[in-house]
């Protein structure tokens, strides 16, 4: 696995909330998320390994945490992490996806779980051939269950488990506009 796009090389930022700056990187070598953090006496946590070409991929800054994101050519995800303060880890809490589909971008859209409700929003798109136009199908909202998830759980396994869980919904929704068209 090579890494050659950051969106920046080390997050400096206080993760779990003592004041003191924390870090957040993606290790090259071994194709982790690393995360040292001032309550865990800078001890690194890693993620599994996860698969990252070269296309732009690395850490960024959010409100209360920070997200991994990975984009490939035609399709990208993100995952948000947070610091869990009673557990003292830190805890994926949202994933989202992106996909371009094919040429005539059949399968394209987006979608998003909150893993501390367990909300999940796809806004999907098949392409009638008979038509021979793009449809939209109506705003998935549905529930999908995860499981609490902390880093040094976390792998591409994870995502790819959230992408299955997606397609299978989008295949049912398809079929029901289908059949309602």
């Amino acid at each position: 696995f090579q890494i050659t796009a950051f969106a920046q090389d080390k997050l400096v930022k206080d993760i779990d909330n003592d004041g003191i700056k924390d870090s957040v990187y993606v290790d090259s070598i071994k194709s982790t998320i690393v995360c040292k953090l001032s309550t865990k006496k800078f001890k690194a946590v890693e993620s599994k390994p996860i698969e990252i070409l070269n296309y732009p991929s690395g850490i960024v800054a959010t409100k209360n945490g920070f997200e991994f994101f990975n984009d490939w050519m035609r399709a990208g995800y993100k995952n948000q992490f947070r610091y869990n303060a009673k557990t003292k880890k830190i805890q994926l809490i949202g994933m989202s996806r992106y996909e371009f589909g094919n040429a005539a971008n059949d399968g394209s859209g987006e979608s998003s779980v909150n893993l501390l409700t367990n909300d999940y929003i796809g806004n999907w798109n098949y392409f009638d051939m008979e038509k021979d136009k793009l449809i939209k199908i109506p705003t998935i909202k549905s529930k999908m269950k995860f499981g609490v998830i902390n880093l040094e759980e976390f792998g591409e396994d994870v995502y790819f488990n959230f992408s299955e869980k997606c397609a299978e919904l989008y295949q049912k929704y398809k079929k029901v506009k289908q059949a309602n068209d």
